[in-house]
Formats: C-alpha cells, sequence, structure tokens
C-alpha cells in the first residue's frame, strides 16, 4: 500500500529517515515529530467526558482519525500518519477469554482505551482457557480493523496494538500481586499460562497483519511512527518492579519467541525500569524502545547521555517539550539515534521552522 499525498507530502525522505534509524541505527542524525494543537482534538474534548465509556462505532472512529490526520498534512516532520486502535489494547485479549471488557475514554487525547478486571480465582483454572474466534470481542476487533483499512484506503495508516503475553496476561487473569506470587510458588502453572499467552498473541496479531497491509512495506506504530517489515509491540513492565535475573528468567525467552514469528518489535520502558534497559537492549529482533517519563524520576531527556551508555546504539523514543527541545537543538546538545516526540509546539509554522534545524543538524 502507498500513501496519498494528501497525507503525507515528504513520504519518501519520511520513510527512508525512519528506516535509516530503525534498520541501519544512525546515530549521527536527529528525528522528530511534532505536537501540535488541531480542531478535532478540541473538539473531542468538548464533546466527550472523561472516564469509562461504551464501545465506540469503529466507523466514527476512523472518520475522527481522518479528519485529525487531514489536519496534520502540512507539518513537515518525521511522523507517518496512521489511525491507531486504542479501543482493544489491554481489554482485547481478558475479553477473549470471558473477562469483562471496559472501555476509558481520554478526551485530551482524542483517544478510548481498553481494560479488564482479574478473571480467574485460582490460576489453575488457566487450564480451562479456550481461544474462540467466534469471541464477541474477537469478532468486533477484525471488524474494526477491515473498517480502519478499507477506509484509510492508501491515505494513511493503521497503528499495530500492544502485546498482553507473559506476566502482562497472568495480570489480566490474577492482577499483579498474585502473578509474582505464582511463578515463585506454582512456576510450572505460570508457564502453562504464558504458553497459551503466546498462542492467544499471535492469533490476534497474524489477524492484524491479515487484515492491514503493510505501508510501503512496513507497520505503521503509535510508538515508533514505522518500522520495516511486520513489527509487534511488546511490554516488559512486570518486571521494572523486579529484578534484572527475574526478566532474565521470565521475560526474555517469551518475548524473543514471538518477535521471532514477525519482523521483531518494540518496547517501552517507564521511568521505574530503567534498571532493565541495558539486558532488554540486547533482546533479539528489538527494533527501537519508548522511554517512558513518571513521577519521582528524572525525564529521559535529561538524562540521555546516561541511558544511551546502557543502551549503545538501540534506536530510542522520547518526549519533551518543544520550548526545552528547541533550547537544545540550538545549543547542539540533542544526541544522536534517537526520535523526540516533541509536545506542545504552539502551530504548524514554528513546528516546521523547528524541521528543518532538525533536518540540518548532525551529531
Amino acid at each position: 500500500m502507498k500513501f496519498s499525498l494528501n497525507y503525507l507530502s515528504q513520504g519518501d525522505t519520511v520513510l527512508q529517515r525512519l528506516r535509516d534509524l530503525y534498520e541501519n541505527r544512525a546515530q549521527d542524525r536527529i528525528f522528530a515529530c511534532m505536537d501540535v494543537p488541531t480542531l478535532t482534538i478540541k473538539r473531542f474534548a468538548e464533546q466527550h467526558e472523561g472516564g469509562y465509556c461504551e464501545y465506540p462505532d469503529p466507523k466514527k472512529r476512523v472518520k475522527f482519525w481522518d479528519a485529525y490526520l487531514r489536519e496534520r498534512a502540512t507539518i513537515r516532520d518525521d511522523s507517518v500518519p496512521y489511525a491507531p486502535v486504542k479501543e482493544f489494547d489491554q481489554g482485547l485479549y481478558g475479553g477473549l477469554v470471558g473477562g469483562q471488557v471496559q472501555f476509558l475514554c481520554e478526551p485530551e487525547l482524542g483517544k478510548i482505551s481498553s481494560m479488564v478486571s482479574p478473571i480467574l480465582t485460582d490460576l489453575a483454572d488457566c487450564k480451562k482457557l479456550v481461544f474462540d474466534s467466534g469471541n464477541g470481542w474477537f469478532r468486533r476487533y477484525v471488524n474494526q480493523l477491515k473498517i480502519f483499512a478499507e477506509y484509510a484506503n492508501g491515505k494513511f495508516g493503521v497503528s499495530h496494538l500492544i502485546l498482553i503475553d507473559g506476566l502482562n496476561f497472568i495480570f489480566e487473569l490474577v492482577g499483579a500481586t498474585r502473578t509474582y506470587l505464582e511463578i515463585i510458588d506454582r512456576p510450572e502453572l505460570a508457564r502453562q499460562a504464558i504458553d497459551f499467552a503466546y498462542d492467544l498473541n499471535l492469533k490476534v496479531h497474524r489477524a492484524f497483519f491479515e487484515c492491514v497491509p503493510l505501508l510501503n512495506g512496513g507497520t505503521c506504530s503509535d510508538v515508533a511512527q514505522w518500522l520495516p517489515g511486520r513489527i509487534v509491540n511488546e511490554s516488559v513492565d512486570p518486571f521494572h518492579m523486579t529484578s534484572i535475573d527475574y526478566f532474565e528468567e521470565w521475560g526474555r525467552s517469551p518475548i524473543e519467541k514471538i518477535f521471532a514469528q514477525f519482523d521483531g518489535g518494540i518496547t517501552h520502558i517507564h521511568g521505574n525500569g530503567r534498571h532493565l534497559l541495558n539486558a532488554v537492549s540486547t533482546i533479539k529482533g528489538l527494533k527501537a524502545i519508548f522511554l517512558g517519563d513518571d513521577k519521582g524520576f528524572p525525564p529521559a531527556f535529561d538524562v540521555m547521555e546516561e541511558i544511551k551508555l546502557q543502551t549503545g546504539n538501540m534506536p530510542l523514543i522520547v518526549k519533551v517539550d518543544f520550548d526545552r527541545f528547541g533550547k537544545a537543538l540550538k545549543e547542539h546538545r540533542l544526541s544522536g539515534g534517537v526520535f523526540y516526540r516533541v509536545q506542545k509546539a504552539p502551530d504548524v509554522g514554528a513546528a516546521n521552522e523547528c524541521m528543518n534545524k532538525v533536518r540540518e543538524y548532525s551529531v
């Protein structure tokens, strides 16, 4: 599938730059996308309340993203136009095995996400779990993918969604605290649940790529914009509160196993998980790490040099406010091999002026 020029005015240039970052791991340049105010988000925030909501009409959702992407079409940054299917993130997986899916509206972001409460009272019941392709949530998921892909029709892409496998899936079944206890008290049972989660996630993400064509040979991503090949989005959140040894025992193998079924994957690390950076950077098939900022920890942007000592030439993605980014850009102290998600640019003109300097920047 090819982009329409209505949605990406410098498509070949942008995709080549992203390929250089994620495939060639270019360290001599910087990359950026610009967040600017849009009327589409403003109107959505005025019309919707935050908090729990019903599953939305997917036809209305894709029209919303179409309007949003049209507004962004004149921004000459390193972003790729995509519609996310956030409605089916965490909640989908629990819903596929009998969980009650709850949807959450985030008006200021224009997004609707999902989750489930713990499903099982005893992890031993994971042996009874089965996947049924006729499950109502799976049918809704596939239907939304088809609607989004058909409506996009080459104008924009559809973003992959997060994997909920490994310990993340056991979180869905019995909650986080019980999960940590189970891997100590009943490790074989935990491994059975992990094996089931692997098969479930394969079905979910193979369905994604069956319904959503690759865009210029790559995958659109609400984390990384676009990456060559079929790329999945992993989470190492359960290990943020564990030692590296627990990650090596319980995290690495399931992640590398599912990455090998595709063309690799990406992940994110929060502020309280930065002790994992060196280990996570060596995951086979990993293409990039998004660095989250959390209360009680210095923003990743402020400790980028320290982080890069742990991650080497692994492509990194980090958020930073427009003013702080512009100051660091002017003073030539931005680390290379990093994709900067620049927040709160005042308008398109300021964003494009900043991007001219980004493209000229050399480390």
